[in-house]
């Protein structure tokens, strides 16, 4: 199943986000690695962060979201995780 992953940052995500962004980089890539990490990234208005991951279930979305350095050193002030289905691009035409 796919989750989306909010992540809102605190007053002081930015300068935390550069002391904690090889740590939170670590974190994700064995999810990466076995391709469950469909898209990640900050927004470009210093908002926050977008991570859609596959996991198996809302809990573990929810654990990897908390676990999550960015989470733990309060990078994000807030955390959402949501169920999420892909409907662009078609994954299942073979055009």
């Amino acid at each position: 199943m796919k989750f989306v992953i909010l992540g809102f940052d605190g007053p002081e995500g930015q300068a935390k986000r550069k002391i904690h962004r090889a740590a939170h980089l670590a974190k994700l890539e064995p999810l990466d690695q076995q391709g469950r990490v469909l898209l990640a990234g900050p927004f470009t208005d210093l908002a926050g962060s977008l991570i859609i991951i596959e996991a198996d279930s809302l809990d573990e979305a929810k654990q990897i979201a908390q676990e999550d350095p960015y989470t733990v050193h309060g990078i994000f002030e807030r955390v959402e995780v949501h169920p999420f289905t892909q409907v662009l691009p078609d994954k299942t035409s073979s055009a």
